[in-house]
């Protein structure tokens, strides 16, 4: 981002441009005096020296390279959902080095530094709102606690809006007025998620079931 004294210069430029194009006296005294007032500003504004803080910012995080934590557990009270990180050591660190950004649906927790690495969680699409300003975290030992407090005291059934999605697509598939249909979905969820093992298995039990009925149907084509 340009800086003051920058952006001074650019409109002392562009003002010179307009001065020389200028034919009217009037024109020209104004902007004779607008020329004067920006090279006032612009002596009071120097330049900016480069301090080491300054160089610090810019450098990425402390430490090798960032960990995306994936491994967590949560419960909730009527006014907090809460999240537990499990992290070895972190409360040794300095406090400025657990860093958390909180909007209305999502927060992100970045651990700089942390036995030479750096750790990262992002959730996105929280299932309901939370209170920004109420949210906070805190650092136990070996461990880092996300409080999102809510901006409703309801129950909340997941963490996130996939998750209930995802959820609620999984009930329909085994949700049917026919047994039958619905026992076939599992079986199709089994096969599909199961390694050589249980897809052989499921085979074997899908022909052996269709031959007492003396159908003769085909394996599970899924």
């Amino acid at each position: 981002m340009a800086s003051a004294r920058e952006e001074l210069e650019k409109d002392l430029e562009e003002l010179k441009e307009l001065l020389k194009k200028a034919t009217r006296k009037r024109t020209q005294d104004v902007l004779m005096a607008e020329k004067y007032t920006l090279e006032m500003e612009i002596k009071n504004h120097p330049p900016p020296k480069l301090k080491e803080d300054t160089m610090e910012e810019e450098k990425p995080p402390a430490g090798g390279y960032t960990v995306k934590i994936n491994s967590y557990g949560w419960d909730q009270s009527d006014k907090f959902v809460k999240i537990y990180i499990t992290l070895n050591g972190v409360q040794q660190l300095p406090a400025e080095n657990v860093q958390i950004h909180f909007t209305e649906r999502s927060f992100d927790l970045l651990v700089k530094n942390l036995n030479g690495k750096n750790y990262s969680m992002t959730f996105n699409n929280l299932l309901k709102p939370i209170s920004v300003e109420g949210s906070s975290r805190k650092i136990k030992t070996d461990m880092i606690l996300v409080l999102c407090r809510k901006k409703r005291e309801e129950k909340w059934d997941c963490l996130t809006q996939v998750e209930k999605e995802s959820k609620e697509k999984e009930k329909a598939s085994y949700d049917t007025s026919d047994p039958g249909e619905g026992l076939m979905n599992l079986l199709k969820k089994m096969y599909a998620e199961g390694d050589d093992e249980m897809k052989r298995t499921i085979n074997k039990a899908w022909v052996e079931s269709r031959e007492k009925q003396g159908k003769g149907d085909m394996p599970l084509d899924i």
